[in-house]
């Protein structure tokens, strides 16, 4: 079996726990890290060891040694980012959001395409084992038709509180950086919504402090997604239907969270157990790749490219009904 070896762009806190569970996959290796400030770098690098370390981008994707690199930059840097990659022959991981609008998803995605070259989007939500029950129990009508969904996402971040969280030009504001996560599982149960109502509490600097979203349907279910950073939330999700209901307790996008199932009216409830491997849960995603890598794949059969443009179609029309703007949509 060969070994995918890794690049990593951009030296943060999810990039972080991407290389700690990288350590985890048999066939991974992490041989590249990059970051504009070679002092964080080579700090990232004494963490987790890689025979390069690139004070800029461009060395990065030049390196004969990296078969793939995960972008792990802010969300607002992603279609600069990927398409350099891709100019360079890299396959990519890109951490979501995918990119700050639609337009940015397709030129990333049509370069990808032309070039023959794997581009996924790392919402690592959907390869973990939880959400894979989830799926599977639905999936054998156990809870019915699906008739709502209720997302809570949001914490009220200590000072000093990241400007990246705030700033416009970064993509800042709750819907990007934790409200995809509520989008990402109305989404996935109920499907592309027919009509979409969207409010914002503005901050200061004009992005979503706080935002509220209604998804309808047609066939009458709704899904109420609500993220914030104004207050901590729970952090959870219920979906429900005409027999029965799941609640995914706090951190529903993490492993660590419990899958409840209420059957019928009652409040008892049954605990859906799940195995959970240690480590973040990035190496589900991490497999995921490399078995597409394996097979020559240049797009994923599970997170797809149309998954990724219906996902940012979706927030575009939840920007444009709550009226958050972006520098990079003008």
């Amino acid at each position: 079996m060969s070994v995918i070896k890794w690049g990593i762009l951009g030296c943060g806190r999810i990039a972080a726990k991407f290389a700690a569970d990288l350590r985890l996959v048999a066939d991974g290796e992490l041989v590249a890290v990059a970051s504009r400030s070679l002092e964080n770098a080579r700090d990232f690098a004494l963490r987790f060891p890689s025979k390069h370390i690139h004070d800029n981008y461009t060395d990065l994707v030049n390196n004969p040694d990296v078969d793939v690199i995960y972008i792990a930059t802010p969300h607002s840097h992603h279609h600069e980012h990927a398409l350099l990659c891709l100019l360079h022959d890299k396959a990519v991981l890109c951490e979501k959001a995918f990119a700050i609008n639609t337009r940015e998803a397709r030129d990333m995605i049509n370069m990808a395409r032309d070039r023959k070259l794997f581009l996924m989007e790392a919402l690592w939500t959907k390869f973990l084992p939880h959400f894979s029950a989830v799926k599977t129990k639905i999936a054998n009508g156990d809870l019915g038709e699906i008739r709502s969904l209720l997302v809570n996402f949001g914490f009220a971040p200590v000072d000093p509180i990241p400007q990246r969280m705030y700033d416009p030009s970064l993509g800042g504001g709750s819907l990007l950086d934790i409200g995809i996560y509520n989008v990402f599982m109305a989404l996935s149960f109920l499907g592309k919504p027919d009509e979409i109502e969207a409010s914002m509490t503005k901050s200061d600097t004009g992005v979503d402090a706080q935002m509220a979203v209604l998804f309808k349907y047609k066939n009458g279910a709704m899904a109420q997604l609500f993220s914030t950073f104004l207050s901590n939330l729970q952090t959870e999700t219920d979906i429900s239907g005409d027999k029965a209901r799941i609640r995914l307790t706090s951190r529903f996008y993490e492993p660590s969270t419990t899958i409840e199932f209420y059957p019928g009216r009652v409040d008892s409830k049954e605990i859906i157990p799940v195995y959970n491997e240690p480590g973040f849960g990035y190496q589900y995603e991490i497999r995921h790749v490399h078995e597409c890598l394996h097979k020559g794949l240049t797009e994923s059969p599970v997170m797809t490219h149309d998954d990724s443009l219906l996902m940012m179609e979706v927030l575009d029309e939840v920007r444009r009904k709550a009226g958050l703007v972006y520098p990079a949509d003008r």
